[in-house]
């Protein structure tokens, strides 16, 4: 007997919903600071404006801003000062309360506060960097430093991205070098992330897995074209940590760039503070994990030093027995998100890992 006449159950509705948030607007390119009151007049965003900027990025570009900005909009600046860092995401959040909408002139940790104290406040920023040396740049998530270690917090994506290659080629190259570094460890984050999908179970977005292998190739593709000072250099760069960033905001977690590398780096974070730059150290883990992952691991080290990114613990001024120490503490940085290196390292592979990045 057919059932198709018997109506007893509800048709299901598929209701799957993600809510994903990406830069409306994203310029990059020389002199493309001047179109920003040309960008903020088309986002419409309020006649006020807090620009969040350093010490040093305010005089590279922070003071440009406000001069560009002034005539058409009541113009703030509040400059990020100071060690206490959580001290300085309040007093910024308390400026932007008072204003329609926030710029981020700077590098990571000024582009992270105007990020956390924009999403506190309900507003919209724009991200403006002085240098290409991490991918947060245009991702929704911030670094904050504690006392265990610098922790990664869901924040306001900028809904603009404004990046001079003029500016950021003049930095110094290790920043852009690090930036690098960072977009290259993509290619091992993603192979942790489909590790967690394979062992745990744990959901896997193709789309963010795939362009952030895509953004990590096109760098290692044109290792080659990095170059100091070079604009062109500072395009490709700034392209590819967009893009990274964007991955992130597509996933709705930093998983598509952040893996066993990252949980080594933050573990250096914790056992060396203040050695080596977030991308150095993350390019440096990501050898390591491609060698667990049997992959490429001399690729990944000779583009690095291509670009002249460093290659060992050593070049970054922490000594081989702290990156064992790293390694091995990793499994415990973020123990929620699994990793080639939460699967039983010992003390003895640690250090034969750690030497192997001194082979020639």
């Amino acid at each position: 007997m057919s059932a198709d006449r018997i109506n007893l159950l509800r048709t299901k509705v598929f209701d799957k919903s993600k809510w994903m948030q990406l830069p409306r607007d994203v310029v990059i390119g020389h002199g493309v600071i001047e179109q920003l009151p040309a960008i903020c007049e088309d986002l419409d965003l309020g006649d006020s404006v807090l620009i969040i900027s350093g010490d040093q990025t305010k005089d590279v570009a922070g003071k440009r801003v406000e001069a560009l900005l002034s005539g058409s909009y009541d113009t703030t600046i509040f400059t990020t000062s100071g060690t206490d860092y959580l001290d300085t995401i309040k007093k910024a959040e308390a400026a932007s309360a008072e204003v329609g909408f926030v710029i981020g002139v700077g590098g990571g940790r000024v582009i992270d506060t105007a990020k956390i104290a924009s999403y506190n406040t309900d507003r919209h920023f724009i991200s403006v960097p002085t240098a290409a040396s991490h991918d947060g740049i245009a991702s929704s998530r911030a670094s904050v430093p504690t006392a265990d270690g610098n922790v990664s917090l869901s924040a306001e994506p900028p809904i603009a991205v404004v990046a001079d290659t003029e500016i950021i080629a003049s930095a110094p190259h290790r920043l852009l070098a690090s930036g690098c570094a960072d977009i290259m460890a993509n290619c091992t984050a993603v192979l942790d992330w489909e590790l967690a999908h394979r062992l745990r179970g744990e959901q896997l977005s193709e789309y963010a897995l795939t362009l952030s292998r895509m953004t990590a190739e096109i760098l290692f593709k044109n290792a080659d074209l990095i170059k100091p000072h070079s604009e062109e250099s500072a395009w490709i760069v700034t392209k590819a940590l967009v893009s990274s960033g964007v991955a992130m905001s597509i996933a709705g977690s930093s998983r598509p760039g952040s893996g066993g590398e990252h949980k080594f780096s933050h573990a250096l974070d914790k056992l060396a503070p203040g050695k080596g730059l977030h991308g150095e150290k993350c390019g440096i883990g990501a050898i390591i994990t491609m060698y667990l992952h049997g992959g490429d691991w001399e690729g990944i080290r000779d583009s690095l030093r291509k670009i002249g990114a460093p290659t060992t613990p050593a070049e970054i001024g922490i000594d081989d027995e702290t990156a064992v120490e790293a390694l091995l503490a990793a499994r415990t940085i973020r123990p929620e998100r699994f990793t080639i290196l939460d699967m039983g390292l010992t003390q003895e592979s640690a250090r034969e890992l750690v030497k192997m990045l001194y082979r020639e």
